[in-house]
């Protein structure tokens, strides 16, 4: 029966072989394999899809489809067709540009599930044949090989060894051993050596799963700022619609007024003021984001993580393959006194096969390239090469040159030591600049020659290391400028991770996956531990180290067992996440880790109201990408990561991060200056209509004019998009009362304006339809203006100035509206004195209307509202 896949490498192979009841020289009947697959599945990744029928009806779901159908079911039973048209077209456009995106992103499980989608070799009957290896069941025997994507969780059964790169799933930057008994997990690459294996755990019972689930949760977990943001500001407009529009028919009914027109009049004016058109335009407005991130070889899959983007405070990177370059380098060798570092190369060269493509071979001959262009290790012929296996943990050559013989080795330090024969000092010496190195994440090779009948001659330390990319360290220094902080998270072991830190200028708090995950030290005597077992198994292990060590000073201070177990309990389930949320925001460098501990980070710093961006370019980086708010996968991404990301960089390194921050900040900046001119207008329209109906029982524009105003409103805005706007220098957020603040102050002064002007022109004694006339031309002409007030939180004549499109769409609409009323298209001609004199009007008003909110803006730093 399957078990947990690590507890197969504590038990003998004859015990694995005989729990499978299988034998290794046979292998598993087809007709046992295939009564298998019916008790444990196919060796694949089972996926819950949603069917295709609820993605597409959840689109016509929800506060404002609500909305919208409503009016489009009116329009129908008042038989206004053409309404009917334009809001079931906004309707429809709307869900495909959310279905759309939905669909792109859907496709990392997809990606995920393919991984284990090849064949393998395995023996079946006593003979070896390819199956696919979906077909494969606990307890086949399989032959693994140079190349070989391992197909599920296998225990190594006979063989050489494996080089095993596990980078994808773990994040360490160099391949590991692997030997008979050990265990290899599925999706990990084979780069060296041929072995037997036999499999333990399939599909859902891999490791690999364990990722495909945390992708799986924080997709069903997915709903970006931008959606929240859109749901309460559609939810805030239809509340203020409906209110006004049912006071308005209450009003008329009780005045006897004819019900349909009341309807018509109640339908139109709905249309005009709920967001129709807001998820569009704000769609529209990121998808030009997006098309300026693709000039710059970003590609965006997600269009809301625009948005999610500029407000990123924590910035998580993966080391290996990001904020490094996955290929080792040599660092400063140490040669031995009466050698040269010539020599030192010569005899690792000759020890090496370039052929073999080692990554632990090629930074010798690439050295060599850049420092000892001349030198021909061509020329000493190599006899005879040994490879490196775990056991001797070393490679060997037999060298002929011309009439010198000797052998050439490379390998780990104690190993050449223990054949080198030195001194004790001496000895002592070189394991010291070993632990040196090591202390500095630095994998080292001695390398000695040995000639017949003497001992090896050790010629120095060759110290190896990943290097960071070119940019890394400009691309993390401009990221903390812009008010970003930036957190490593890796696989590789504590000391590699704060060497890389210290090349990136990262600050050295430090922690590993074992504090992370809260695991029991042994530090903790065995009071504190038989007290705090219960709670890490309440707590489900979610605690660190900090904390249990904190509970257990205070039992050995004197609460011990008379101390009421369940109040301390209590007041640690009280205090526990928020200590965690603040020991995760202080680290700089996590190291250690494992996919679930990345997903534990993001999630974390997210509860701890941060919005979290995250790199990566493996397996095991696919929850987390798919978990943060924005996840980037790097230009050398695997399939996965690049499914699991929202932003997918073409080019190599980092370099364009900040540009997509710059990018998405100003994107911000549009969409929220878009956001508070569609509510200022909502208010302006809907509560000067609804006063005006309810108080002086007056109809200031017609069911007509409604619908022309709001398609002069919403089509020219969509330029917004192209508009000019300052880039913040820190992250910026949706702020709700500020938004609303800011927005119904400038609504309530349009409303002013409109009942002062209604007040004139009742006092010259103007017919009603040359007043609604009048008043169409004012709302077009002082509409667009609003978008002036809104566009920077600063005086309207400062800069950043108006792009050149945002102004010509709303200066033409002005001008069309103009016509309109003066030339009189469909309603009472006011003439060109009285359109002058509106223009006149409503510029005043935008003049004051600016010093309103720059007043509201003022209120709100002095109470801390905004910055």
């Amino acid at each position: 029966m399957p078990q947990n896949t690590d507890s197969y490498a504590q038990q003998p192979i004859a015990e694995t072989l005989r729990a499978f009841e299988v034998k290794a020289d046979q292998g598993l009947s087809d007709a046992e394999a295939t009564r298998r697959i019916e008790q444990y599945g196919y060796n694949e990744i089972e996926e819950r899809e949603e069917s295709l029928w609820h993605r597409i009806f959840r689109r016509f779901w929800g506060p404002i489809p609500w909305m919208i159908e409503i009016a489009a079911v009116l329009s129908a039973l008042v038989q206004k067709w053409e309404d009917f048209i334009i809001i079931m077209i906004m309707l429809l456009v709307n869900a495909f540009l959310d279905f759309f995106q939905e669909h792109r992103a859907l496709n990392a499980l997809k990606t995920l599930k393919q991984s284990l989608s090849h064949e393998i070799t395995v023996l079946r009957d006593g003979k070896f044949k390819t199956i696919p290896s979906r077909e494969l069941v606990p307890g086949d025997i399989i032959k693994l090989k140079i190349g070989n994507i391992v197909p599920a969780d296998v225990q190594l059964l006979s063989g050489d060894y494996l080089l095993i790169d596990q980078s994808a799933l773990t994040g360490e930057s160099l391949p590991v051993s692997k030997k008979a008994s050990e265990t290899a997990y599925a999706s990990t690459i084979v780069r060296q050596g041929e072995m037997l294996a036999v499999v333990v755990n399939t599909g859902n019972n891999t490791n690999f799963h364990t990722v495909v689930a945390l992708v799986a949760k924080a997709s069903l977990e997915e709903r970006s700022h931008f959606q929240k943001m859109v749901i309460r500001i559609g939810d805030f407009l239809i509340l203020i619609t409906a209110v006004m529009v049912v006071l308005i028919i209450m009003v008329a009914l009780f005045r006897d007024e004819n019900f349909l027109e009341i309807l018509r009049f109640a339908l139109v004016l709905t249309i005009a003021s709920i967001p129709v058109a807001l998820p569009a335009v704000l769609s529209v407005t990121m998808a030009v984001g997006a098309l300026n991130l693709a000039r710059r070889q970003a590609i965006v899959s997600r269009l809301a993580a625009i948005e999610e983007l500029a407000g990123v405070d924590v910035f998580c990177s993966d080391k290996t393959g990001t904020l490094t370059r996955n290929e080792m380098q040599v660092a400063e060798p140490v040669v031995r006194e009466g050698f040269q570092e010539r020599d030192l190369f010569l005899v690792a060269a000759l020890a090496s096969r370039i052929e073999n493509n080692d990554p632990i071979e090629l930074p010798i001959f690439q050295y060599i390239d850049e420092h000892f262009p001349d030198l021909d290790w061509r020329a000493c012929h190599q006899v005879q090469f040994t490879p490196f296996d775990p056991v001797r943990k070393r490679t060997e050559a037999q060298i002929e040159n011309g009439d010198e013989r000797y052998i050439a080795m490379k390998g780990a330090a104690q190993v050449l030591l223990e054949l080198a024969q030195l001194s004790d000092d001496e000895t002592r010496e070189i394991n010291q600049t070993v632990e040196q190195l090591a202390t500095k994440g630095y994998r080292t090779l001695a390398v000695g020659r040995q000639y017949k009948d003497t001992p090896l001659e050790l010629l120095g330390l060759i110290p190896m290391y990943d290097p960071p990319r070119e940019d890394s360290v400009h691309v993390i220094a401009e990221m903390q400028n812009n008010g970003v902080k930036v957190k490593m998270v890796t696989g590789d072991n504590l000391a590699i991770a704060k060497e890389i830190g210290r090349l990136l200028n990262l600050e050295q708090r430090t922690i590993r996956s074992a504090q992370l995950s809260g695991a029991a030290s042994n530090e903790l005597l065995t009071l504190v531990e038989v007290l705090t077992t219960e709670i890490y198994h309440n707590l489900k292990g979610d605690v660190s180290l900090k904390e249990a060590r904190r509970f257990a000073s205070k039992v050995m201070a004197g609460v011990e067992t008379l101390y009421d177990t369940r109040l301390l309990e209590r007041e640690f389930l009280h205090t526990h996440e928020s200590a965690i949320i603040e020991m995760i925001e202080e680290v700089d460098i996590f190291a250690e880790v494992v996919p679930e501990d990345k997903y534990r980070i993001v999630d974390t710093l997210q509860k701890g109201g941060h919005i979290v961006a995250m790199t990566g370019d493996g397996v095991n980086d696919a929850p987390a990408l798919k978990k943060a708010d924005c996840g980037f996968a790097v230009s050398n991404a695997t399939d996965a990561a690049r499914a699991a990301a929202d932003i997918i960089l073409t080019a190599p390194g980092l370099g364009v991060i900040n540009e997509a921050v710059k990018q998405a900040r100003i994107t911000f900046e549009r969409m929220k200056s878009y956001t508070i001119f569609r509510i200022a207008e909502t208010i302006r329209i809907i509560l000067f209509m609804t006063l005006a109906i309810v108080v002086f029982n007056f109809y200031p524009i017609t069911a007509l004019m409604i619908i022309v105003l709001a398609l002069l409103n919403d089509i020219p805005i969509l330029a917004i998009a192209y508009d000019n706007t300052k880039v913040s220098s820190k992250p910026v957020r949706w702020n709700m009362p500020e938004i609303l603040t800011v927005s119904s102050v400038l609504g309530i002064g349009g409303v002013l304006s409109s009942f002062l002007l209604f007040y004139i022109l009742m006092q010259l004694n103007f017919s009603t339809e040359m007043i609604q006339s009048m008043f169409f031309a004012k709302l077009v002409i002082a509409g667009h203006g609003t978008i002036y007030n809104t566009r920077i939180d600063d005086w309207f004549w400062k800069k950043p100035y108006p792009s050149w499109l945002l102004f010509g769409a709303t200066f033409s609409t002005r001008i069309l509206g103009t016509l309109i009323a003066v030339y009189g298209f469909l309603i009472t001609p006011i003439g060109w004195k009285y359109a002058m004199l509106m223009w006149v009007y409503a510029l005043s008003w935008f003049v004051f209307n600016d010093v309103l909110k720059m007043l509201t803006y003022r209120v709100l730093r002095r109470e801390g509202i905004t910055t």
